[in-house]
């Protein structure tokens, strides 16, 4: 007895610590793609780059330290020498630079608009990614299914011989039937071989979308998602332009275009230094000043030109949105015909042709049975 349940413990620890292999659905495949895809993960540590220099970009320069020994040999009375104490004077200047205001601001928010750029390319790396995935699961399942349907194919040929050497054993049929319909199996079988080169091949590009080796086990896929329903364009039109990703980009590319513009405006005024200026003699701090120093904007010409580039880059990015904004409307329309297309032949397929097909077959098959039909017109029904 004891050791009965000791096999039962250790089947049912097996069991429970079996590997659950992914893909038996196509959820299985983009849970493991979120946490593990390469691609995935390169895009997200760009964007949290990006995100690190929001607030480097809007901060105050470092201050400045300046040094300055004055009269070194004291009139000629000692050696030339670096000591503060030793010199004629020694002077400190400390000093801030300071941006005229607002273009910090403006900096911080280019920056915070490339980070969002950075997010949306984030976003768009993982709707590709599942889209592959999608898209991979969906021919994975097909060359599955076709896997089946030629196994089962052969069987049927293989009846169909069966019947047709019956037949000619019998007398009632030709030899060129059973030779036939071994070739048709021949042929039905080099199929199989195709479909399982095909199915292997999609398991290898699955396995490399999740980071794993080529060769690893997949489930059989079990279900494709279904099919949305009730599809507006309108709403998806609407949705398109809310949710896309890519358009997303776009936007906030446009957004770090105006804030470069208004910098670029900006740059009309001056920055300025300010600063505290010690006097050191011998051993003690004499006297103090203060400093205020600013830059010249003189070059007009070429603020000029930089506010007119920063003008019609503004405009190229709203002109790259609206062009965007409308491919992606077509391919969205186009899509949406294809899948009504798509919808109908499956409705025409398995409401008409299918069981036309099925009557067809059963009737050629009782007809060869019965010798009113011959083996071709029953191949052909078969096909």
């Amino acid at each position: 007895m004891k050791p009965l349940i000791a096999a039962l413990l250790l089947a049912l620890a097996t069991t429970v610590h079996a590997e659950v292999l992914p893909g038996a659905s196509v959820e299985s495949l983009l849970a493991i793609a979120r946490e593990v895809s390469p691609d995935l993960r390169t895009s997200r540590l760009e964007a949290e780059a990006a995100r690190e220099r929001i607030d480097p970009a809007g901060a105050l320069p470092d201050p400045l330290l300046r040094i300055e020994l004055e009269n070194i040999t004291r009139n000629g009375t000692q050696e030339a020498t670096l000591s503060p104490s030793r010199a004629g004077d020694t002077k400190y200047t400390v000093a801030q630079p300071l941006p005229f205001w607002g273009k910090r601001d403006l900096k911080r928010d280019i920056a915070s608009a490339e980070a969002d750029q950075a997010s949306g390319r984030a976003s768009d790396t993982w709707v590709e990614v599942a889209t592959r995935i999608k898209s991979l699961y969906a021919q994975y399942w097909l060359s599955s299914r076709s896997r089946q349907l030629a196994r089962e194919i052969i069987e049927l040929t293989r009846q169909l011989e069966i019947i047709a050497q019956i037949r000619y054993a019998s007398g009632l049929g030709a030899q060129q039937d059973a030779i036939r319909a071994q070739v048709e199996r021949s042929t039905m079988e080099t199929e199989l071989v195709a479909t399982e080169t095909e199915y292997r091949q999609l398991s290898a590009f699955i396995n490399a979308m999740l980071a794993r080796p080529g060769d690893a086990r997949l489930a059989e896929p079990l279900t494709l998602r279904p099919l949305p329903s009730g599809l507006d364009p309108g709403s998806l039109n609407e949705r398109l332009v809310a949710r896309n990703p890519q358009l997303g980009i776009e936007t906030a590319r446009i957004d770090g275009a105006e804030k470069s513009r208004d910098l670029a405006y900006r740059n009309r005024y001056p920055d300025f230094i300010v600063g505290a200026v010690p006097m050191q003699v011998q051993d003690r701090v004499e006297s103090w000043g203060v400093m205020l120093e600013m830059n010249i904007p003189l070059q007009q010409g070429t603020r000029r030109s930089l506010e007119r580039e920063a003008e019609r880059l503004l405009e190229a990015a709203g002109a790259r949105k609206e062009a965007l904004t409308h491919r992606l409307g077509g391919e969205l329309n186009a899509a949406l015909a294809n899948l009504d297309a798509a919808r109908t032949t499956e409705q025409i397929a398995s409401t008409r042709l299918l069981p036309q097909a099925e009557l067809t077959f059963k009737s050629a098959l009782v007809g060869y049975e019965n010798g009113k039909v011959d083996f071709a017109t029953l191949l052909d029904a078969q096909r």
